[in-house]
Protein backbone atom coordinates (compact mmCIF):
# COMPACT_ATOMS: atom_id res chain seq x y z
CA UNK A 1 0.00 0.00 0.00
CA UNK A 2 0.98 3.64 -0.10
CA UNK A 3 0.33 6.92 1.63
CA UNK A 4 1.04 10.28 0.01
CA UNK A 5 -0.15 13.72 1.08
CA UNK A 6 0.25 17.12 -0.59
CA UNK A 7 -0.80 20.55 0.68
CA UNK A 8 -1.31 23.85 -1.15
CA UNK A 9 -0.90 26.79 1.21
CA UNK A 10 -0.54 30.56 0.96
CA UNK A 11 3.26 30.33 1.06
CA UNK A 12 3.71 27.33 -1.22
CA UNK A 13 3.39 23.56 -1.29
CA UNK A 14 4.27 20.63 0.96
CA UNK A 15 4.70 17.03 -0.20
CA UNK A 16 5.28 13.82 1.78
CA UNK A 17 5.24 10.20 0.60
CA UNK A 18 6.11 6.83 2.06
CA UNK A 19 8.13 4.36 -0.01
CA UNK A 20 6.75 0.90 0.79
CA UNK A 21 5.29 -1.32 -1.90
CA UNK A 22 3.99 -4.79 -1.14
CA UNK A 23 2.35 -7.66 -2.94
CA UNK A 24 1.89 -9.79 0.16
CA UNK A 25 4.00 -10.30 3.26
CA UNK A 26 6.76 -12.03 1.28
CA UNK A 27 7.12 -9.25 -1.29
CA UNK A 28 7.77 -5.93 0.46
CA UNK A 29 10.00 -3.44 -1.37
CA UNK A 30 11.02 0.21 -1.32
CA UNK A 31 10.27 2.46 -4.30
CA UNK A 32 10.33 6.24 -4.49
CA UNK A 33 6.85 7.67 -5.07
CA UNK A 34 7.74 11.37 -5.31
CA UNK A 35 9.05 12.55 -8.70
CA UNK A 36 10.19 16.05 -9.71
CA UNK A 37 10.24 17.72 -13.14
CA UNK A 38 12.08 21.03 -13.12
CA UNK A 39 12.96 23.83 -15.54
CA UNK A 40 15.08 26.68 -14.16
CA UNK A 41 13.05 29.80 -13.31
CA UNK A 42 10.10 28.44 -15.30
CA UNK A 43 8.46 25.48 -13.58
CA UNK A 44 8.56 22.94 -10.78
CA UNK A 45 6.23 19.96 -11.12
CA UNK A 46 5.97 17.29 -8.42
CA UNK A 47 4.14 13.99 -8.99
CA UNK A 48 3.24 11.53 -6.21
CA UNK A 49 2.03 8.04 -7.07
CA UNK A 50 -0.22 5.40 -5.50
CA UNK A 51 -1.65 2.24 -7.00
CA UNK A 52 -0.31 -0.32 -9.46
CA UNK A 53 3.49 0.06 -9.40
CA UNK A 54 3.98 -1.07 -13.00
CA UNK A 55 1.43 1.50 -14.15
CA UNK A 56 2.96 4.40 -12.21
CA UNK A 57 6.50 3.52 -13.29
CA UNK A 58 5.36 3.42 -16.93
CA UNK A 59 3.68 6.81 -16.56
CA UNK A 60 6.79 8.46 -15.09
CA UNK A 61 9.03 6.79 -17.70
CA UNK A 62 6.80 7.95 -20.56
CA UNK A 63 6.70 11.51 -19.27
CA UNK A 64 10.50 11.57 -18.89
CA UNK A 65 11.15 9.98 -22.29
CA UNK A 66 8.91 12.47 -24.08
CA UNK A 67 10.71 15.36 -22.43
CA UNK A 68 14.09 13.93 -23.41
CA UNK A 69 12.93 13.36 -26.99
CA UNK A 70 11.38 16.86 -27.05
CA UNK A 71 8.08 15.39 -28.18
CA UNK A 72 5.06 17.67 -28.34
CA UNK A 73 3.29 17.94 -25.99
CA UNK A 74 5.34 17.21 -22.88
CA UNK A 75 5.31 18.41 -19.27
CA UNK A 76 7.97 21.05 -19.84
CA UNK A 77 5.86 22.60 -22.62
CA UNK A 78 2.61 22.89 -20.66
CA UNK A 79 1.58 26.53 -20.45
CA UNK A 80 -0.32 26.18 -17.17
CA UNK A 81 -0.64 23.68 -14.34
CA UNK A 82 -4.11 22.85 -15.66
CA UNK A 83 -2.61 21.85 -19.00
CA UNK A 84 0.02 19.80 -17.16
CA UNK A 85 -2.78 18.00 -15.28
CA UNK A 86 -4.56 17.33 -18.57
CA UNK A 87 -1.38 15.87 -20.06
CA UNK A 88 -0.80 13.70 -17.00
CA UNK A 89 -4.39 12.46 -17.13
CA UNK A 90 -4.01 11.56 -20.80
CA UNK A 91 -0.84 9.62 -20.02
CA UNK A 92 -2.63 7.74 -17.23
CA UNK A 93 -5.39 6.73 -19.64
CA UNK A 94 -2.86 5.74 -22.30
CA UNK A 95 -0.88 3.42 -20.02
CA UNK A 96 -3.90 1.82 -18.34
CA UNK A 97 -5.59 1.22 -21.71
CA UNK A 98 -2.41 -0.29 -23.18
CA UNK A 99 -1.82 -2.68 -20.30
CA UNK A 100 -5.50 -3.61 -19.92
CA UNK A 101 -5.70 -4.53 -23.60
CA UNK A 102 -2.63 -6.75 -23.27
CA UNK A 103 -3.77 -8.80 -20.27
CA UNK A 104 -4.94 -12.36 -20.76
CA UNK A 105 -8.63 -13.15 -21.00
CA UNK A 106 -10.14 -13.79 -17.58
CA UNK A 107 -7.47 -11.86 -15.70
CA UNK A 108 -8.74 -9.38 -13.14
CA UNK A 109 -5.54 -7.37 -12.66
CA UNK A 110 -6.20 -3.85 -11.41
CA UNK A 111 -4.02 -1.45 -13.39
CA UNK A 112 -5.45 1.63 -11.69
CA UNK A 113 -3.51 4.38 -9.97
CA UNK A 114 -4.03 7.76 -8.35
CA UNK A 115 -1.60 10.63 -8.75
CA UNK A 116 -1.05 14.00 -7.11
CA UNK A 117 0.39 16.79 -9.25
CA UNK A 118 1.54 19.96 -7.55
CA UNK A 119 3.82 22.78 -8.52
CA UNK A 120 4.10 26.12 -10.21
CA UNK A 121 4.57 27.36 -13.76
CA UNK A 122 5.81 30.91 -14.31
CA UNK A 123 2.93 33.35 -14.66
CA UNK A 124 0.55 31.67 -12.21
CA UNK A 125 0.33 30.73 -8.55
CA UNK A 126 1.19 27.26 -7.19
CA UNK A 127 -1.57 24.71 -7.80
CA UNK A 128 -2.38 21.16 -6.74
CA UNK A 129 -4.38 18.43 -8.52
CA UNK A 130 -5.58 14.89 -7.84
CA UNK A 131 -5.62 12.75 -10.99
CA UNK A 132 -7.88 9.68 -10.94
CA UNK A 133 -7.40 6.33 -12.77
CA UNK A 134 -9.85 7.48 -15.44
CA UNK A 135 -7.58 10.44 -16.22
CA UNK A 136 -9.95 13.11 -14.92
CA UNK A 137 -8.90 15.33 -12.04
CA UNK A 138 -9.88 17.83 -9.37
CA UNK A 139 -8.00 20.84 -7.99
CA UNK A 140 -7.31 21.80 -4.38
CA UNK A 141 -9.12 24.91 -3.15
CA UNK A 142 -8.84 27.31 -0.22
CA UNK A 143 -11.56 25.30 1.55
CA UNK A 144 -9.82 21.97 0.90
CA UNK A 145 -6.11 22.79 0.53
CA UNK A 146 -4.77 19.23 0.62
CA UNK A 147 -5.09 15.84 -1.07
CA UNK A 148 -4.25 12.32 0.08
CA UNK A 149 -3.84 9.14 -1.95
CA UNK A 150 -3.37 5.57 -0.84
CA UNK A 151 -4.03 4.57 2.77
CA UNK A 152 -5.45 7.93 3.78
CA UNK A 153 -7.94 7.32 6.59
CA UNK A 154 -5.52 7.09 9.52
CA UNK A 155 -3.71 10.33 8.74
CA UNK A 156 -6.72 12.46 7.84
CA UNK A 157 -7.96 13.59 11.31
CA UNK A 158 -4.83 15.55 12.26
CA UNK A 159 -4.84 17.39 8.93
CA UNK A 160 -8.51 18.31 9.23
CA UNK A 161 -7.95 19.64 12.75
CA UNK A 162 -4.87 21.81 12.26
CA UNK A 163 -4.35 22.71 8.58
CA UNK A 164 -5.51 25.94 6.96
CA UNK A 165 -4.35 28.03 4.02
CA UNK A 166 -2.39 30.27 6.40
CA UNK A 167 -0.45 27.44 8.07
CA UNK A 168 3.31 28.13 7.71
CA UNK A 169 5.11 25.62 5.48
CA UNK A 170 7.30 24.27 8.27
CA UNK A 171 4.26 23.62 10.48
CA UNK A 172 2.46 22.04 7.55
CA UNK A 173 5.37 19.65 7.05
CA UNK A 174 5.21 18.74 10.73
CA UNK A 175 1.49 18.05 10.26
CA UNK A 176 2.21 15.88 7.21
CA UNK A 177 4.79 13.85 9.13
CA UNK A 178 2.44 13.32 12.08
CA UNK A 179 -0.22 12.26 9.58
CA UNK A 180 2.15 9.67 8.12
CA UNK A 181 3.24 8.54 11.59
CA UNK A 182 -0.41 7.88 12.49
CA UNK A 183 -0.66 5.75 9.35
CA UNK A 184 2.59 3.89 10.06
CA UNK A 185 1.29 2.90 13.49
CA UNK A 186 -1.98 1.50 12.12
CA UNK A 187 -1.03 -0.05 8.77
CA UNK A 188 2.05 -2.18 8.15
CA UNK A 189 1.73 -1.74 4.38
CA UNK A 190 2.92 1.88 4.74
CA UNK A 191 6.56 2.27 5.70
CA UNK A 192 9.76 4.26 5.93
CA UNK A 193 11.78 5.87 4.47
CA UNK A 194 9.74 8.96 3.61
CA UNK A 195 10.39 11.39 0.77
CA UNK A 196 9.41 14.97 1.61
CA UNK A 197 9.68 18.36 -0.07
CA UNK A 198 8.79 21.97 0.69
CA UNK A 199 8.25 24.27 -2.29
CA UNK A 200 8.16 28.02 -1.61
CA UNK A 201 5.93 30.02 -3.94
CA UNK A 202 7.74 31.80 -6.79
CA UNK A 203 11.13 30.29 -5.88
CA UNK A 204 11.26 27.63 -8.63
CA UNK A 205 13.69 25.88 -6.29
CA UNK A 206 13.69 22.12 -5.65
CA UNK A 207 16.39 22.18 -2.99
CA UNK A 208 14.17 21.67 0.06
CA UNK A 209 13.71 17.93 -0.32
CA UNK A 210 14.84 15.18 1.99
CA UNK A 211 14.63 11.43 2.61
CA UNK A 212 13.59 10.69 6.19
CA UNK A 213 14.66 7.37 7.68
CA UNK A 214 13.82 5.77 11.02
CA UNK A 215 16.95 7.38 12.50
CA UNK A 216 16.02 10.95 11.57
CA UNK A 217 16.30 13.00 14.82
CA UNK A 218 13.44 15.38 14.01
CA UNK A 219 11.05 12.59 13.05
CA UNK A 220 11.92 10.68 16.22
CA UNK A 221 11.33 13.83 18.29
CA UNK A 222 7.90 14.69 16.89
CA UNK A 223 6.69 11.07 16.94
CA UNK A 224 7.55 10.83 20.63
CA UNK A 225 6.13 14.26 21.48
CA UNK A 226 2.87 13.62 19.63
CA UNK A 227 2.35 10.20 21.20
CA UNK A 228 3.07 11.46 24.72
CA UNK A 229 0.96 14.57 24.19
CA UNK A 230 -2.06 12.54 23.09
CA UNK A 231 -1.70 10.20 26.05
CA UNK A 232 -1.37 13.07 28.54
CA UNK A 233 -4.39 14.86 27.08
CA UNK A 234 -6.45 11.67 27.18
CA UNK A 235 -5.59 11.12 30.84
CA UNK A 236 -6.81 14.65 31.66
CA UNK A 237 -10.25 14.09 30.15
CA UNK A 238 -13.09 13.65 32.66
CA UNK A 239 -14.20 10.04 33.19
CA UNK A 240 -17.51 8.80 31.87
CA UNK A 241 -20.23 9.79 34.38
CA UNK A 242 -21.96 7.21 36.54
CA UNK A 243 -25.35 6.47 34.95
CA UNK A 244 -26.80 4.31 37.71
Amino acid sequence: MTYCVAMRLSDGLVFASDSRTNAGVDHISTFKKLHIFHEDNQRVLVIQCAGNLATTQSIISLLSARIEAQETPNLLQAGTMYHAAMLLGETVREVIHRDSQAQQSGSNTNFGCNLLLGGQIAGEAPRLFHIYPEGNFIEATDDTPYFQIGESKYGKPIIDRVLSMDTPLEQAMCCALISIDSTLRSNLSVGLPLDVMIYRANSFDTGEQQRITENNPYFIQIRKAWSEGLLNTFRQLPPFPDIK
